[in-house]
């Protein structure tokens, strides 16, 4: 026990310094003057945006250019005459059609006018409250009843 030195003293949690990065000269210049070690690193690609550096990636860009995957196709246009015509024919407004549906009268109007995007669950139903074919080869032809076997 006598090999103890009780004065000295032992800091516990004290943080090493970080090296500081200074952007302007009058800091550098003042670290200098107080001895401190000082090292310049200058960037190589200072200023520059590095995505375009190179060439591959034009390369890339323009592959992907040529692999666009084509948007879905919209409905025909006879499928939304037929549409009209059969709403026309049970003298139902858009908004009456599409509250049967239950559908928004604004999908209602995309199918009528060819910009809808075909969905066949939606397809079905307007064949089921218009009575009128809306897929496949006859177009507009009217629903009969369920077969009788």
């Amino acid at each position: 026990m006598s090999n103890i030195d009780w004065d000295s003293k032992v800091v516990i949690g004290q943080k090493a310094k970080a090296p500081k990065v200074t952007r302007n000269t009058s800091d550098l210049i003042q670290a200098r003057r107080a001895g401190a070690v000082v090292g310049t690193d200058k960037k190589v690609t200072g200023g520059l945006n590095k995505a375009h550096i190179g060439t591959d990636h034009q390369r890339i860009a323009k592959l992907d250019r040529e692999n666009e995957v084509a948007p879905p196709p919209k409905i025909a246009p006879s499928v939304g005459k037929a549409i009209q015509q059969a709403r026309m024919d049970k003298q139902l407004s858009q908004k009456d059609c599409a509250q049967k549906i239950n559908e928004k009268p604004s999908v209602l109007q995309d199918y009528e006018s060819g910009r809808a995007i075909p969905n066949p669950q939606i397809l079905a139903k307007l064949e089921r409250v218009l009575g009128v074919k809306l897929r496949g080869a006859d177009i507009g032809k009217k629903l009969e009843g369920p077969k009788k076997s």
